[in-house]
């Protein structure tokens, strides 16, 4: 770090950084504290490059400046450095104290390795598995979420075992289910990637949270609409039966609103419940689009076309 006095000149400040010979790497500003060292302010390069030399640092520092102690969150701030574009900040403690400082390279290592981890929690892996584990701590790692998984999907196939009379009788149902629910799941993930991605940044609060729901729900029908009709008549010739097609239509259009809202709010109500909401999101997203899709389209055959 580099300290300077508040009462002395630029010029002398100057002086004393050509003394040093180099500076530290990521340095934009210079701290100012007193002599039991109390930061009360920072002076930025470009302020003390620009004025005039024999101004004090104390009329030109600035005092309403942000700064961390070392128990705050890692993840707050680096939300701090992307919102006030910073490149260092420093650490203070109890007192005021100045004891360190926070550099851009530092936030953006911890960005990485926390984005490393969520996509391994997103698919259900933990942090300390890597390509190079052993095979039986690699096969432990990811038995929680593959039981769960394994349940969620015994759920699904027994929405489809209720309507097996329904497939017997229309052996097409079966060719086509799997489109509903694969295409659903697919905008699903798009949706909770966003999501997530916000909750991490910040982004989502109270005030938005309703017009970020009607976007989604906007979006899904728009989507739903144009990639139904194309399923629709993609079914109808394929088998033809316009009947068929109309159902396809409507599975998907219903199963893509499915997906948006439960995109939206399993990672809400996973960060409500203090959970990470990357851990276990997707398998919660598969589970309700697949069975939901089988559901819908399965049910609305049933009505429509049996």
């Amino acid at each position: 770090m580099v300290t300077i006095r508040a009462d002395v000149t630029l010029e002398v400040a100057l002086r004393y950084l050509r003394r040093l010979g180099g500076l530290p790497d990521q340095l934009d500003k210079l701290f100012v504290v007193e002599r039991d060292d109390h930061l009360i302010g920072v002076l930025p390069l470009k302020r003390l490059l620009t004025t005039d030399p024999e101004a004090t640092v104390a009329a030109v520092m600035i005092e309403d400046f942000v700064s961390f102690h070392p128990d705050d969150d890692a993840h707050e701030a680096a939300q701090a450095f992307e919102r006030y574009d910073l490149v260092m900040a420093p650490v203070v403690d109890a007192q005021k104290r100045l004891i360190g400082r926070l550099t851009v390279d530092a936030v953006v290592d911890y960005i990485r390795e926390s984005a490393d981890a969520d996509m391994l929690s997103m698919a259900g892996l933990k942090e300390e598995e890597d390509l190079f584990s052993s095979v039986w701590r690699s096969a432990k790692n990811r038995w929680m979420w593959l039981a769960v998984n394994l349940c969620t999907a015994f759920v699904a196939s027994r929405v489809i075992g209720a309507f097996e009379g329904s497939i017997e009788k229309l052996a097409a149902l079966a060719a086509l289910m799997p489109i509903i629910a694969g295409i659903g799941g697919n905008t699903g993930n798009q949706t909770i990637a966003l999501i997530i991605r916000g909750l991490a940044l910040g982004q989502i609060t109270q005030a938005n949270a309703r017009r970020l729901i009607a976007k989604e729900l906007g979006i899904a029908l728009l989507n739903g609409l144009v990639w139904g009709s194309a399923v629709g008549v993609f079914a109808w010739l394929l088998y033809d039966n316009r009947a068929l097609g109309g159902v396809m239509a409507l599975a998907m259009l219903l199963n893509f609103i499915v997906a948006a809202l439960a995109g939206i709010f399993i990672p809400m109500t996973l960060e409500r419940m203090k959970r990470d909401p990357a851990i276990g999101s997707s398998v919660l997203l598969t589970f309700t689009t697949d069975s939901m899709g089988f559901f819908i389209f399965l049910g609305l055959a049933t009505l429509i076309l049996l």
